[in-house]
């Protein structure tokens, strides 16, 4: 029998072997965890808001860039800074580049290596070497290995699940980016809006210290006079002081919205101060989409990023399952190597390239894990945990994805009410100022009433900015709960639990 015949039949009977034995190593590791199938219907919670004909609907809200639909160039503008010069989504971004770094280091492993060589060395043999025609001489030696091979088969799919867990994890990486992205932008869209809001409440404070400085006047003017006593004119300086303190507090606080904004488009603080110096005109309504909850499954990045983890997981116990198994893999040369004594190197390069110094090697190999202290079963139990920790953080992220959409709507719902609420306030306040400036010009009151009706409209309206603003917000938190705009073709089918 031919010795190749008997190193192929050998091989063939050892993979065979431990094949069987290394299944029959592998422990069981028991029921896996599960994705939740079907999350929990939201049809009452979105018919309740849509029962407002005020609010529209839209069957595909909101896109990638949400924030385009308020109209305002200075929030595209800060956007487009922030998207630029953030050092945390360039950190996501750099995150990302690793993983895909990652992937390719993995999907090289399915791929031969093929390398070349060369090599020139001289040497001195001992006076004892087990060589006796060695013995005390000085060589020369040259290796040129054009083509060296090295691949290892992948028989049990260990190599391709590790490509397809480093896949995933570059597909987390991508939706960890983009959910970075989508709660500095939605920061960036609070803060945009409490600035505007504030800047127009400087304004009305501004207004309200002149009329507390009018009714100051008038209550000298009256006690001046004889006509009341000095107690009016204590009340009149003390609300003058609350007055200037709204007025100190709000500038100081849109100072702060002016900083912050700075920090978000990773910016100095000079950046900023231009911003809220003219009026903005924001739209009162956004549409809302048809569909929730499913759809949350497609445009929730944090939601996209826990099912590739658990998908990644789901690879890397493949890989802990293959290594059980044999590993089998190729080695092979091709090239010239020739030695010479010192004393006829002048000869090498000639004998190099000749055919006699030709030289070729193949060798095929198996490694078997036969006893390794239980790192396998070790290693196999690990990812086996992080699988069922992966599933269960996607369930707890789904749930927590429906309770900050529900809590959305019904806060949107609630700051619309009480913005109506305020507005029918504001509208009777107005009339009683008309009133009052009626009552004015008949004799029927002086001015300091006129003046109190202005400062209670001045007050209404200020409040009225505050509730505008929760309204904005509320907005800007359900168009994040949404996913703002961020979209990876998941499927619902696709969640199936892992059989161990």
């Amino acid at each position: 029998m031919r010795l190749g015949t008997i190193h192929r039949r050998l091989l063939a009977g050892s993979l065979a072997l431990f094949l069987i034995g290394g299944c029959a190593w592998i422990p069981s590791g028991g029921q896996r965890a599960e994705f939740t199938q079907t999350p929990p219907d939201m049809a009452q919670k979105l018919s309740a808001v849509r029962g407002d004909e005020s609010l529209k609907v839209r069957p595909s809200w909101p896109n990638n860039r949400w924030w385009l639909q308020f109209g305002s160039s200075e929030l595209n503008y800060l956007m487009d800074m922030a998207l630029k010069d953030n050092p945390g989504v360039k950190a996501a971004a750099a995150r990302l580049r690793e993983a895909e770094g990652f992937a390719r280091v993995e999907g090289a492993r399915l791929l031969p290596f093929l390398d070349a060589e060369a090599e020139v060395a001289t040497a001195r043999f001992s006076e004892y070497s087990v060589n006796v025609a060695l013995r005390g001489a000085h060589t020369v030696s040259a290796l040129i290995n054009p083509f060296s091979l090295r691949y290892e088969f992948d028989f049990w799919g260990k190599n391709r699940a590790a490509l397809e867990a480093a896949l995933g994890e570059a597909a987390a990486e991508e939706a960890e980016l983009a959910k970075v992205r989508l709660q500095l932008t939605a920061a960036i869209a609070r803060c945009y809006f409490r600035g505007v809001a504030l800047r127009q409440q400087l304004d009305l404070a501004e207004e309200m210290v002149g009329l507390r400085r009018q009714l100051l006047e008038l209550a000298r003017t009256r006690y001046d006079l004889g006509l009341d006593s000095a107690d009016p004119v204590k009340q009149a300086e003390t609300e003058l002081q609350t007055a200037s303190k709204r007025h100190a507090a709000t500038r100081d606080y849109l100072d702060l919205q002016r900083n912050l904004l700075a920090r978000l488009i990773g910016r100095g603080p000079d950046a900023t101060q231009h911003l809220f110096n003219r009026r903005v005109n924001l739209p009162e309504r956004i549409p809302l989409p048809e569909k929730l909850p499913l759809e949350l499954l497609a445009h929730r990045p944090d939601l996209a990023a826990a099912l590739h983890r658990a998908e990644a997981a789901a690879q890397r116990i493949k890989v802990a399952k293959a290594s059980f198994y044999p590993t089998v893999d190729l080695t092979a040369f091709v090239g010239f190597n020739a030695l010479r004594m010192t004393k006829g190197a002048s000869s090498l390069a000639n004998i190099l390239f000749s055919g006699n110094s030709f030289a070729y090697g193949v060798a095929p190999g198996v490694r078997l894990p036969i006893f390794e202290g239980g790192r396998l079963r070790g290693q196999l139990s690990v990812q086996r945990a992080e699988y069922d920790e992966a599933v269960e953080l996607y369930n707890k992220t789904l749930l927590q994805a429906i309770q900050e959409v529900a809590d959305s709507l019904s806060n949107w719902r609630d700051t619309q009410k009480i913005v109506e609420a305020q507005n029918r306030l504001l509208t009777s306040q107005r009339e009683a100022l008309d009133l009052a400036l009626e009552r004015l010009r008949s004799g029927l009151d002086d001015r300091r009433a006129v003046l109190a009706r202005q400062h209670a409209v001045l007050d209404h309206e200020y409040a009225l900015k505050t509730f505008e603003t929760d309204q904005y917000v509320a907005m800007t938190d359900l168009i994040e709960a949404l996913g703002g705009g961020y979209s990876n073709g998941l499927d619902a089918t696709r969640l199936q639990p892992m059989s161990d």
